[in-house]
């Protein structure tokens, strides 16, 4: 059976699939190495860097891909073992707008796999195809490995591996339609084998995680918008940082676009920014909605955008988180199915005690799962840019964790409970527009 049935036709080329993933891949790898190098070769030919070598040129792309990678690099800039030690570091700061590259090729590559092979046979391309991307990066790795930056051949094999698996296995899920179809599983029947308290955990825990993911979403899109208008306010203090760096054109648009590679990171960072954990540019740092306390900063424009000082007004971004958890508890009251309110209700009789409980219990389970996604964001988003105080970057995951649960779960019982005067004044709104059109 295809993965797609309307396309029992298109087999692909006609070649092994793993020879196709294989392809696949190194396609991947290829564009994604070019898209690196670009503007680093436009630096290079304008004569920015101070070494002006072939060789230095190619090592420093190598290790440009390996960091939009995930890969973390040891920086030791005296390239003398123990003695360099106090000054030495790890890298590991990923670009997440410049990861999406090799995510969206390799989700490219998942549904033109997928469109190629028969259920029982994805694996072979996806094997093919992930043993060779392993085998570019430690390649890579290998090849890029200098006195002064180490690449440990582990990482450089298995790291790249994640975004790029990552990306295969969801464009192979887009192709086939379902997880179940994905991996030959019949979810009908398998569901049908299972009892009915067990569809209605199941549909209730589902619609929980939605939830969650809702609230992180609408938070991360506040907080961005938030961003944004923050640069627009400070947009002179960029362009005067700009103007001092002096790079030129080129300078200029490749420190453009590395910034835009960090755009999602310092989404993430407005993120727990508004939820009140805030986060660190530095050792000892900490930047958040009622003061910031920073030493020193690189010269990087958009730093020049971070606000300073005590902050008179802040405290109302804290309402960010909580105005997501809102949004998602009205949409679980109109999207999901409060199974466990159902089920307290036929045990309680007392409504007032059975809706209480179902709804603290219903904001807790929410938080908790937007607590956790954003944990993981900002475990992705934070990281060490390996030498003196900016080791610590970025926001802490426990922290943002709790802040962001505590806050979403306060929105999610306000949002479920104001849900039905919500609906209720939409349908009245429908209602008159109806009577408007047909007096018309």
């Amino acid at each position: 059976m295809k993965l797609r049935a309307d396309q029992t036709g298109d087999r692909g080329l006609p070649m092994p699939l793993w020879l196709q993933g294989a392809l696949e891949s190194a396609q991947a790898a290829v564009i994604s190495a070019l898209a690196v190098v670009a503007p680093i070769v436009a630096v290079w030919a304008t004569f920015g860097f101070r070494d002006s070598g072939f060789e230095f040129l190619a090592r420093l792309a190598g290790q440009a891909w390996l960091v939009i990678h995930g890969v973390p690099l040891l920086l030791d800039p005296v390239g003398d073992g123990a003695a360099a030690q106090p000054e030495s570091g790890v890298l590991w700061l990923i670009p997440l707008g410049l990861t999406l590259i090799p995510f969206l090729l390799a989700w490219r590559a998942g549904r033109r796999l997928a469109r190629a092979s028969y259920t029982d046979q994805l694996w072979q391309a996806l094997l093919g195809s992930w043993l060779i991307y392993g085998a570019f990066g430690f390649a890579t790795g290998f090849v890029c490995r200098t006195a002064e930056v180490g690449v440990s051949l582990w990482y450089a094999s298995i790291v790249p591996l994640v975004p790029f698996a990552l990306g295969m296995v969801i464009g192979a899920r887009r192709e086939a339609g379902s997880w179940s179809r994905l991996i030959g599983v019949d979810a009908v029947a398998w569901l049908s084998r299972t009892s009915q308290h067990s569809r209605w955990a199941g549909s209730y825990l589902g619609s929980v995680l939605k939830a969650g993911f809702v609230a992180v979403m609408a938070s991360l899109a506040m907080a961005t918008a938030l961003l944004a208008v923050d640069l627009l306010i400070h947009w002179n203090l960029v362009i005067a940082v700009y103007e001092a760096l002096d790079a030129g054109p080129v300078g200029g648009a490749a420190l453009t676009i590395a910034q835009l590679g960090y755009l999602p990171n310092l989404a993430v960072f407005a993120l727990a920014w508004t939820s009140g954990s805030g986060f660190a540019l530095g050792v000892g740092s900490h930047a958040g909605p009622l003061a910031t306390a920073v030493g020193p900063l690189p010269s990087i424009p958009v730093f020049a955008a971070l606000p300073s000082g005590a902050l008179e007004y802040g405290f109302v971004a804290l309402v960010v988180p909580a105005l997501a958890g809102v949004l998602a508890g009205w949409w679980f009251l109109r999207e999901g199915e409060n199974h466990f309110d159902e089920w307290l209700s036929i045990k309680v009789k007392a409504r007032w005690f059975t809706a209480t409980v179902s709804t603290l219990v219903l904001a807790a389970m929410t938080g908790a799962v937007a607590g956790l996604l954003a944990a993981a964001l900002a475990w992705l988003a934070r990281g060490s840019a390996g030498i003196g105080r900016l080791t610590d970057i970025g926001p802490d995951p426990t922290m943002t964790a709790l802040f962001v649960a505590l806050e979403t779960g306060v929105g999610v019982v306000i949002g479920y409970a104001a849900g039905p005067w919500l609906e209720r004044r939409q349908r009245l709104h429908e209602a008159d527009l109806e009577l408007a059109a047909e007096a018309d």
